[in-house]
Order: C-alpha cells, then sequence, then structure tokens
C-alpha cells in the first residue's frame, strides 16, 4: 500500500466519520506529507516506521527551528494516522503512542481594548473603494465582534441564516457543531444594509444569466465566498486607518477581545464558552487568566502607590527625620 493511499484514506475517515473541518484536513495532509517526504529520504515507508523513526523526525523538525506548537501538531498528526491505521488493521502497533510532545508554554492570548476596537469599527464603515464595499466591510467587523465567530464562520455564513432581520444567528462551527449567537443592535443595522447592497448586486447578476450565490459575502473565487486571507488583509488595513497597531490586529484577536470584554462586563464563563462553541469550559477559563492580566498591570501601572520611586506620603517621616 503506497503512502499516498495511507494518507487519503486517514483524511477521508477523518472527513466522514469526525466530521474533521476543512482547514483541520489541510493542515494533516502537510504535516503528513512532509513526514513522508523524511521517510522516503531514508527509504522507509509508513507501514515499517519504529518509534525510534518518528523520535528521529521530531529531532530533525527541532533542527529546523519549528516551534513546539508545530511540532507537537505534527506529532498528534502522526499518532493519529497510526491509530487509524492499527484499527484497519494495517499495523500491529502504534510507533507513536508513547512518544510525549514538545512541553509547551502558556501564552495568554492577546487582545484589543474597547477603545482599540472602536477604532476599529469606525475604520471599517470609512474604508472602501465605493458604497458597497464600505457596508460590507462595516457587517464583517460587526458581524465578528458581536458574536465572537472564527474567521472561517463569518466569511462562509450562508446568506439565509441572515434573512429576516435575526436576533440570532445559526453558525456552523469546528465538526459540523452549530449554535447561536445573538446579535447586538449595531450588528443587526450593519447586516440590514449589506443585504440591501448585496440583493441588489444579486438581482443584477440574475438578470445578466449568472448564478446566485447562496454566501452572505460572495466572491469570484473558487469558494464562493470572500476568503480568510482577503479578510485578513482587509482587517490590517482597518488597523492603519484606525491608527490601532497592525501587529496587534488579526481576526482571532476580534475573537478574543469579544470573550475578554464580555467577561469584563459580567458576563460568566459558561455563557462565553457557549457563545465562542468551546467544546470544554477549559479552554475558555485561558480569559479569566487575560483579565487577571490586565486588571493587575492596571493596578500596577496607574495606583500611586505603585510609581517608583514611591512619592512620599503626608506626614511620613523620613530616614532622616526630617
Amino acid at each position: 500500500m503506497s503512502e499516498r493511499h495511507w494518507i487519503s484514506a486517514f483524511l477521508e475517515a477523518q472527513a466522514a466519520e469526525l466530521g474533521a473541518a476543512r482547514n483541520t484536513l489541510l493542515a494533516y495532509g502537510r504535516d503528513l506529507t512532509d513526514f513522508d517526504a523524511w521517510l522516503s529520504n531514508r527509504s522507509l515507508g509508513f507501514a515499517g516506521v519504529t518509534k525510534a523513526d518518528v523520535e528521529g523526525y521530531l529531532v530533525h523538525c527541532d533542527a529546523q527551528g519549528l516551534s513546539p506548537a508545530t511540532r507537537a501538531r505534527r506529532l498528534s498528526a502522526i499518532k493519529q494516522l497510526y491509530r487509524f491505521a492499527f484499527e484497519e488493521g494495517w499495523r500491529e502497533d502504534n510507533p507513536a503512542v508513547q512518544i510525549a510532545g514538545p512541553g509547551q508554554g502558556k501564552r495568554l492570548p492577546q487582545t484589543l481594548s474597547e477603545a482599540e476596537v472602536d477604532r476599529l469599527l469606525e475604520a471599517a464603515r470609512c474604508s472602501g473603494r465605493n458604497p458597497v464595499e464600505r457596508d460590507r466591510n462595516t457587517c464583517l467587523m460587526e458581524l465578528l465582534y458581536a458574536t465572537g465567530m472564527r474567521v472561517s464562520e463569518l466569511v462562509s455564513l450562508p446568506v439565509s441564516a441572515a434573512r429576516g432581520d435575526p436576533r440570532m444567528l445559526l453558525i456552523s462551527g469546528k465538526g459540523g457543531k452549530e449554535r447561536m449567537v445573538p446579535l447586538s443592535a449595531p450588528a443587526r443595522e450593519a447586516l440590514s444594509a449589506w443585504l440591501k447592497r448585496r440583493d441588489t448586486a444579486e438581482a443584477e447578476k440574475k438578470s445578466k444569466g449568472l448564478p446566485a450565490s447562496r454566501h452572505l459575502f460572495p466572491s469570484h473565487g473558487a469558494q464562493g465566498y470572500l476568503t480568510r486571507h482577503r479578510f485578513y488583509l482587509l482587517i490590517k488595513e482597518f488597523a492603519v486607518a484606525g491608527g490601532v497597531a497592525p501587529s496587534k490586529v488579526t481576526p482571532h484577536k476580534l475573537r478574543h477581545a469579544f470573550a475578554t470584554h464580555l467577561l469584563a462586563n459580567g458576563a460568566d464563563l459558561r455563557s462565553i464558552q457557549t457563545l465562542l462553541g468551546h467544546a470544554d469550559v477549559a479552554t475558555t477559563e485561558i480569559y479569566t487568566h487575560v483579565l487577571e492580566a490586565r486588571l493587575s498591570d492596571l493596578v500596577l501601572n496607574h495606583h500611586p502607590l505603585s510609581e517608583k520611586p514611591r512619592r512620599k506620603l503626608p506626614g511620613k517621616i523620613s530616614s532622616d527625620g526630617q
């Protein structure tokens, strides 16, 4: 059995049985193809791999300067491939099962302040070559911040989900799991304005004999909707226009801002977990640490007793008795 067949069969099973998302499948495919290339240079194949071979590959990845997160992801892909091979009867063991992944230091997700988000939203309202693009940009940003959606969920939204001035949006998340998220008044207003523009453009397409799009944010690309990469570039443009450091701004950081700002304003973790579509509340708990870090920083930088050197308080006697 060829290595290519191993990978394709594994990916098909991940998609059909576990409902793995397209981006997850692409990541698995890239990681396993890299492992296959490393094995081929040593005249090895998947069927004959030993634990030592897997460890050697991880050493190779480390020597390439790959981050602990990337190495851990590649090891995970290899483990899952061999678990699948064991279940299919292609192997009698899993050579990677006892290998521990590289240690990863826990990093708090960077987020944006409410003032920075306001500047991004204002920049989106003013960015675009024409009113159509400006309404689309406004809708994209308002929906992203109002719901905390992943960027892939946002750009691929079907237009049917937005009909009828909805108070809630039905979102299809990872693994095909669906969840409902409420819309804020500004988001609903931006959505309504964009739908009018979009429907007018789609009507013109139909009059020319072109097929109508089923997506809320249609595009001429192969997928039929605005790509994640295009939106990534757009949000960088909004950052520049809004006076926010572009290095601080990504679509995922808007998701972090959504969760952190909700928590800061009194929302409970379980509610935020549901809105974000996290399978485990432990994933959501990271935002409590983000909030704690921000509050600590606020005290250290703004409390009068934290100043260095400390100011002499009224009535306090100095060491020289003065």
